[in-house]
């Protein structure tokens, strides 16, 4: 799960300077190159981690909410034969909750199936069910396929039109799609993990290296109509999970009931905020049961270990301002509630930042959308998260970042937005010999 630890006082910085604006207006083998080894059981089952979520209103369809999670760390494209996929025997949920009780309102459950591969391959097209639940009704909304891995320019030829045909339209509107995409996370994740530290300079001048280049991720994207989820305060809690049947002592698994294996809401939260002894528990746990957790977002345990590494003077205790902008939301702009959940929360009245004028530092670029008011694939949350622990709400405005400011990829323009993988053929992490 993608939780940079310095995001979490970037929330504070960020909510502080939204309040002001809007005032005014798992698979094959673990993952080599990825930040998503948040927790100690889930590090040993990839293809149920949760990498990234990311959620915003729809830049070409401003009336729609576009949600993404992704599973899944780190994809070599060429790892064959048996390429990953989803797992036919999790389950994956994306819930949203409308009233800030951190408890879901509407849940869309995910199940896809594997089918045998031919010759010596294994087969990456996966047929799926989305099944919606709300009050009260349970209703299959789409089955679709997933596009084939890409593989290569002989077994998946034409891929970005291949990958576009994936897309499904849902019973009650919107549309959704599922299957392998980029990696849109980027971070200079090697120099991070070693003890937080910075190549070049503060960080803030380039020179970083994107340890997530080439690497893909599975991807379930869904674009539902606002009207289906609008509040009275217009904001909303998102968070995505997977579960794992429980199995039976007679030793028939798959016949248990299904227990969440990993969550996530805001980035950050496992990985860095919470003790390693507890994530396990963490990760089993519903939003609504966070209460248990506030000690640590009060007294995080990054400020200590930077202030120790770099002497920065960040605040280590009575963080209130962590509490409010992930637990609660912020007053006035993403508040659900005086309960303490971990969602990733959006206020779906803020208007769409024009394409010209998007900053990937979000708010404190002068940009009123970004995390933590929801978050967008542009996002350089390492950056925020940075600059904010090095005191920006102090008034130490120090330029640190982990020297990577974007993808290696663009975008796409329209749904699902995130860019097709690289061709496993072509891929950027072998070596050309003479």
């Amino acid at each position: 799960m993608r939780k940079p630890a310095a995001v979490l006082a970037a929330a504070a910085l960020t909510a502080l300077a939204l309040v002001a604006a809007l005032a005014h207006g798992r698979g094959p083998a673990a993952a080599n190159a990825s930040s998503h080894r948040e927790a100690p059981l889930i590090s040993e089952d990839p293809s149920a981690d949760n990498t990234d979520l990311y959620a915003f209103r729809s830049p070409d369809k401003p009336n729609t909410l576009t949600v993404i999670s992704n599973f899944v760390p780190g994809e070599d494209p060429a790892a064959g034969p048996n390429y990953y996929t989803f797992s036919p025997t999790a389950r994956y949920d994306i819930y949203l909750d409308r009233n800030g009780d951190g408890r879901a309102d509407v849940s869309y459950y995910f199940r896809f199936e594997r089918k045998t591969g031919p010759f010596f391959l294994g087969d990456t097209t996966q047929p799926y069910t989305v099944t919606r639940v709300a009050g009260g009704k349970t209703q299959v909304v789409a089955r679709g396929t997933t596009p084939p891995d890409n593989i290569g320019p002989r077994s998946t030829p034409g891929y970005h039109a291949l990958a576009a045909k994936a897309v499904t339209p849902l019973a009650e509107g919107g549309q959704v799609f599922a299957g392998q995409r980029d990696d849109p996370f980027f971070a200079d994740v090697g120099d991070i993990f070693d003890l937080l530290g910075i190549r070049k300079g503060t960080g803030n001048v380039g020179g970083g290296k994107d340890f997530l280049t080439g690497y893909a991720v599975h991807t379930i994207a869904l674009q539902i109509p606002i009207s289906q989820l609008d509040t009275a305060s217009h904001t909303i809690g998102i968070w995505s999970a997977a579960d794992r049947r429980q199995t039976t002592v007679a030793g028939k698994g798959g016949r248990g009931r299904w227990v969440q294996v990993s969550r996530l809401g805001n980035p950050l939260i496992n990985e860095v905020v919470i003790p390693t002894g507890l994530k396990d528990e963490w990760n089993r746990l519903a939003p609504s049961q966070d209460k248990r957790f506030v000690r640590y977002y009060r007294t995080p345990i990054l400020a200590a270990v930077i202030n120790k590494l770099y002497k920065l003077g960040a605040p280590e205790t009575n963080r209130d301002d962590l509490v409010q902008v992930l637990l609660t939301g912020i007053p006035k702009v993403t508040f659900t509630g005086d309960t303490p959940a971990d969602e990733l929360r959006l206020n779906l009245s803020v208007p769409v930042t024009p394409a010209n004028k998007v900053s990937r530092l979000g708010v404190l670029g002068g940009d009123n959308q970004g995390w933590p008011n929801g978050r967008r694939l542009e996002d350089d949350v390492v950056d925020i998260a940075e600059q904010a622990v090095g005191g920006f709400l102090l008034g130490k405005k120090l330029p640190l970042g982990d020297g990577v400011d974007r993808g290696d990829t663009s975008s796409m323009s329209s749904f699902p937005y995130v860019a097709d993988p690289k061709s496993g053929a072509d891929d950027t992490h072998g070596e050309q010999q003479p």
